[in-house]
C-alpha cells in the first residue's frame, strides 16, 4: 500500500483569491438556504400555537443568516487587507505574516464551529 504524499499548499495571490471566492460562494448558498427555510416557516405560520413549533426554527435560520453576514464582513476585511498589501508591494507571493492572521483564524474558527452545530431541518 503506497502512502499518498501530502500536497504542497501554495500561498500566492491567485490561490488566496480563489479560496476567498469559494468561501464567499458557500456563504451566499448558506444564506439563501436559511432564507428559503425561514420564508417557508413563516408561510406555515397561521395560528398563535404554530409559533411555539415554528418559532425556534425561524430563530435558528435567522442566526445562520446573521452568521453568514458576519463572515462576509470578516472576509471583506481580509480582502481589503490583501488588496492594500498587494498594492504596496508588487510581489505576487504572500506570507501569513503579511495578511491579518487573527482575522483569518477567527473566520476559520467560526466556520468550523458552525459546521459542527448546523442542523438543517424542515
Amino acid at each position: 500500500m503506497n502512502r499518498t504524499r501530502k500536497k504542497e499548499i501554495s500561498l500566492n495571490k491567485d490561490s488566496v483569491l480563489s479560496l476567498m471566492q469559494e468561501i464567499y460562494n458557500e456563504l451566499v448558498e448558506q444564506k439563501a438556504t436559511a432564507t428559503r427555510i425561514q420564508n417557508k416557516m413563516l408561510a406555515m405560520l397561521k395560528d398563535p400555537e404554530d409559533m411555539t413549533l415554528i418559532g425556534p426554527i425561524i430563530k435558528e435560520q435567522q442566526k445562520i443568516i446573521n452568521d453568514t453576514i458576519e463572515k462576509k464582513l470578516s472576509l471583506s476585511k481580509l480582502q481589503s487587507t490583501l488588496w492594500e498589501k498587494s498594492n504596496s508591494s508588487k510581489d505576487d507571493d504572500f506570507t501569513l505574516n503579511d495578511m491579518d492572521d487573527d482575522l483569518l483564524q477567527s473566520l476559520i474558527k467560526k466556520d468550523v464551529d458552525n459546521s459542527q452545530n448546523q442542523n438543517f431541518s424542515l
